[in-house]
């Protein structure tokens, strides 16, 4: 996968390879980078926190290989590599030829000719994640010494809600101590209930899914642009790269579709010699175009596909119907390790449209 415009990203590997990846390219040279604050946000997306996470063990520990020198951006693409070490690739052989219910195991083999790399879901995994937290880490880190700051929180789990995000009035010191926490959330009660149904999920040989909400505060106005150059375009098109994510909305979202123009419209002021708006359902942008209010979005992950119950399939092979169970290990709920790579992809997002 190779995305961007004037950053450009490009991930690689596969979940049960030696190894997997990514290289920026466009970063401006000279920007300082602290691997530990890099390190800190991979940590938080890395398997094995808890029984909430799969019991994978992986360091995530990133390599760089080029475009940093002294702690400091070289102008080279920054390429860095990240182990793949806690593997078991034995867990995968039955579905070279049966396809699990939810995963792309059998869009794949129609693609790739059953040539596909089966193990952990190859090319399609989660794991692929990895790399877009490390590329966001250093994204993010550049925006901050602009004054742009982006966190995110679980919004919900099967059902089980936060409370959302004042969109108006979001100060950065929220966002940074959200992107500090592997599983962030804004109500004291809503971490424990959303445990509580993950743990339900689990023992039941099930999963869920939930919604992640992220927001981005210093964005000046005026960046972006029409049609396909639109800020929720570009944000957008990386973070349906994210495995699972179904759904992205700015703003009111879907629920803009229920109210009236009189209701939906935000309406400007001044605020000293600054326009704003008093209230933001248009999530930051207008015409796809930053409008210097806080920049909100929902994205909405489904239920983890893999699951220990038995289910329906196919035989590839012999053509013929066939039962799975889905051995291996898994997460019952993505969402918390799936909240630092929405603030990884909008960090990358947000830093190519302000270059």
């Amino acid at each position: 996968m190779t995305w961007g415009n004037k950053i450009r990203l490009t991930v690689f590997g596969e979940s049960h390879g030696p190894a997997v990846g990514a290289v920026l390219e466009g970063l401006p040279a000279g920007g300082e980078i602290d691997m530990e604050e890099v390190l800190a946000q991979m940590a938080r997306r890395a398997p094995g926190h808890d029984r909430s996470s799969t019991p994978r063990k992986e360091s995530d520990e990133p390599r760089v290989l080029s475009g940093l020198w002294n702690g400091r951006i070289t102008g080279a693409p920054l390429c860095a590599v990240i182990a793949n070490a806690d593997t078991r690739s034995s867990d995968y052989g039955e579905i070279q030829n049966i396809p699990r219910p939810g995963h792309a195991d059998y869009t794949a083999y129609v693609r790739y000719h059953g040539f596909q790399d089966v193990r952990g879901g190859g090319r399609f995994s989660g794991r692929l994640t990895a790399p877009l937290v490390f590329a966001g880490a250093v994204c993010r880190q550049i925006l901050k010494r602009r004054g742009v700051t982006v966190g995110a929180h679980v919004l919900s789990v099967h059902g089980v809600k936060d409370v959302p995000f004042d969109p108006v009035h979001l100060p950065a010191a929220l966002l940074e101590d959200l992107s500090s926490r592997y599983f962030p959330t804004l109500g004291p009660d809503a971490e424990r209930a959303m445990r509580a149904e993950i743990e339900a999920a689990r023992r039941n040989l099930d999963s869920v899914g939930g919604v992640a909400e992220c927001a981005a505060v210093g964005l000046p106005a005026g960046f972006g642009g029409p049609l396909s150059e639109g800020a929720e375009s570009v944000l957008s098109s990386l973070l349906f790269a994210i495995p699972a994510c179904k759904g992205v909305e700015f703003g009111a979202g879907f629920a803009a579709a229920d109210l009236f123009g009189s209701e939906n419209n935000d309406p400007f002021y001044y605020d000293g010699g600054t326009v704003r708006t008093r209230t933001n359902r248009a999530g930051g942008i207008l015409g796809g175009i930053t409008t210097g209010m806080p920049l909100v979005f929902r994205a909405a992950f489904k239920p983890t596909p893999s699951i220990g119950r038995e289910q329906d399939s196919v035989d590839l092979a012999a053509k013929k119907n066939a039962k799975l169970t889905v051995r291996g290990r898994h997460d019952p709920c993505i969402v918390p390790r799936a909240v630092p790579a929405v603030e990884a992809a909008a960090a990358v997002a947000l830093l190519d449209l302000l270059s």
